[in-house]
């Protein structure tokens, strides 16, 4: 089952989110160390601020969320960011990922006209998924993030939902 986190998933979320950055740094570019400082309702506002959905198994256990972010300025507001996707070990290889992407990018036709988000170029799976989703590499950044005395490459990818309006 997905769907979108209300305020009552915010302790599951918290759990989810800080499995994530604490197994996989380089794939996220918050921190550890700076959510895991973070009290239980800054989890909540997460929540309530962006469009979070969780993918749940049968058991009821959270083991896959995804966020959609829209930039508050006027001018930003077209395009979404999305943010936080990550699934549980166990669920990987299962479709659960994207049938959770496809959620959020549903979603995201309803708000806004373009999807982007960033993804290290070491995690392949995640990459050949977005790309399976009709998103495409649209730049790369050498040395976004610095984990420790590591530099890792970031690359950026985009999805048109619209068709863009020609000028006259």
């Amino acid at each position: 089952m997905i769907r979108r986190l209300s305020s009552a998933d915010a302790a599951a979320f918290r759990e989810i989110r800080l499995e994530g950055l604490r197994q996989f740094p380089a794939a996220f570019g918050a921190a550890y160390d700076d959510e895991s400082a973070q009290p239980l309702a800054w989890f909540a506002a997460r929540i309530a601020d962006h469009a979070v959905f969780g993918a749940f198994s049968v058991d009821a256990r959270l083991d896959g969320v995804a966020g959609l972010m829209i930039p508050s300025p006027a001018k930003m507001r077209h395009k979404g960011v999305l943010w936080g996707m990550y699934v549980r070990s166990g669920a990987r290889g299962s479709g659960l990922a994207a049938a959770l992407l496809g959620h959020v990018i549903e979603h995201a036709r309803g708000v806004v006209e373009e999807v982007k988000l960033e993804v290290s170029p070491d995690n392949r799976a995640a990459v050949r998924l977005y790309e399976a989703a009709g998103f495409s590499v649209y730049a790369r950044e050498p040395r976004a993030l610095k984990i420790e005395d590591a530099y890792h490459d970031t690359l950026f990818m985009s999805l048109r939902l619209t068709r863009p309006s020609r000028a006259v």
